[in-house]
């Protein structure tokens, strides 16, 4: 039966993408998530369930489905779910003795093999009881489609008590609407552009989409995945990422990375493979703005960098790090995709589907892997009333790649969760413990480094 539809909106060309990536790959289920280990037992399923209704009607997205238009005519569009109902998302599960940290890995990687169903709500929260050292987690995750990194981070603030530091919903929503008179003006605008634009845009985006589709330095990273999945983490603090920073000159995307490039030499060596060459790592950038961050879409852009893995000192290693991000930043390629995206949106959509399904179905063997920099909440979180110890987010992987890494910051730690596929990343371990040797190394340099002035940018420029 169709759909009963109350409130409809449009997907946008980037959300429409992902749902056709993971039509076109069976192994694929594009849900991005975010673990909160708390403090003492959950609470009550009535209860618990009763306080994620009350969120879902704060946040409408959580009761909508998708559904494709007759014949591709247009966009896909978000539809009011008839049928909605909570068993549908929430569950429950119990981890086998000693509930440690191995048993947790074990089953965020089961829930990461399972795809969201695409005839409801694309989101579900899972409880995870009988941690260790009384502890429970609460594993929410919802569609790319749906949310990227940050808005996703801000959907679990939610779940959590509230706060007196959070912007209201409703508020980020009311700035997400533009004046008619403003967009007609920007239009007008655009059309009168145009022609330098295109020209523009083609000489920033041609590098990249070169490096993504051209030939890249054989690797067993990037090659057809299986179903299931592995998950590792990696834990440090931003005190200690920071004195790195401050030694060398260096932000926080830098000292991630640079840890991220330490952790895949160290791995390809103990693979055999130590006739290191290429390895193009791609980097999302978030492109919403503060006040946006709660509004469950995407905002994004994607930076593709080569990692350094043929540098041997980890200094030198991080420098070429930090130039390489820096030259991407300063390139103005994430303004000609964000330009191509907008474009995108005024082209009739069956010309769009076309093109995305066709990207869809040839896979880029350009890309070796890709890393995800989220900046989480900087407070201490509390659920019904019990402390978030720690926040761990993992995400999928897809399009021939078998390792995806996500950093997420949270009050002072900072958290590396690191996806895998089963059969051909069973040494994932050692990516977890290639980062924290990396950090490792570089803070005991930076103990004894005379301090340099930062690089210009953002400290985070992840998705």
């Amino acid at each position: 039966m169709p759909v009963k539809v109350t409130t409809m909106a449009g997907l946008r060309t980037i959300d429409t993408g992902f749902l056709e990536l993971e039509e076109a790959d069976r192994h694929a289920g594009l849900g991005v998530g975010v673990v909160a280990v708390i403090a003492g037992t959950p609470p009550p399923r009535n209860r618990l369930g009763a306080r994620i209704l009350a969120i879902a009607d704060r946040h409408p997205r959580l009761r909508q489905r998708w559904q494709r238009a007759q014949r591709d005519r247009e966009a896909p569009a978000w539809a009011d779910d008839p049928a909605f109902d909570l068993n549908r998302h929430l569950s429950w599960t119990v981890l086998p003795d000693p509930g440690d940290d191995q048993a947790l890995r074990a089953a965020v990687a089961v829930e990461l093999e399972r795809r969201l169903d695409p005839d409801r709500p694309l989101w579900r929260c899972l409880v995870i009881e009988h941690l260790a050292d009384d502890r429970w987690a609460m594993l929410i995750q919802a569609h790319y489609a749906m949310v990227d990194g940050i808005s996703g981070a801000a959907l679990l603030e939610s779940f959590c008590d509230p706060t007196d530091s959070g912007l209201r919903v409703r508020s980020a929503e009311k700035s997400r609407r533009a004046d008619p008179l403003r967009l007609a003006g920007r239009a007008i605008r655009l059309s009168a552009a145009a022609p330098a634009q295109a020209l523009s845009m083609v000489y920033s985006v041609a590098p990249v989409v070169w490096a993504a589709v051209g030939p890249a330095a054989a690797s067993s990273f990037n090659a057809p995945a299986g179903r299931h999945r592995r998950y590792a983490i990696a834990r440090t603090t931003l005190p200690e990422i920071h004195a790195i920073g401050t030694a060398f000159g260096a932000t926080v995307n830098d000292v991630a990375v640079a840890a991220i490039t330490a952790a895949y030499r160290d791995l390809l060596r103990h693979r055999g493979e130590t006739a290191l060459g290429t390895m193009r790592v791609l980097i999302p950038r978030s492109t919403r703005g503060t006040s946006t961050k709660r509004v469950m879409d995407n905002g994004v852009s994607a930076m593709l960098t080569e990692l350094p893995i043929e540098v041997d000192d980890p200094v030198d290693r991080l420098t070429a790090v930090r130039c390489r991000i820096a030259a991407q930043r300063d390139s103005g390629v994430a303004e000609a995709e964000k330009t191509l995206l907008a474009l995108a949106e005024r082209l009739p959509f069956p010309a769009v589907a076309w093109a995305l399904r066709l990207a869809a179905r040839h896979p880029r063997r350009g890309v070796t892997a890709l890393a995800t920099i989220v900046p989480g909440p900087r407070h201490r979180l509390t659920f019904d009333g019990q402390l978030v110890l720690e926040l761990l987010p993992c995400m999928p992987i897809a399009m021939r790649l078998r390792t995806t890494i996500a950093i997420l910051s949270y009050a002072d730690q900072l958290a590396f969760g690191i996806t895998g596929d089963f059969d051909s990343a069973s040494d994932i371990d050692v990516l977890s413990a290639g980062i924290e040797h990396g950090l490792a190394e570089l803070l005991m340099r930076a103990q004894t480094a005379e301090p340099v002035l930062p690089v210009p940018g953002p400290a985070y420029s992840g998705r």
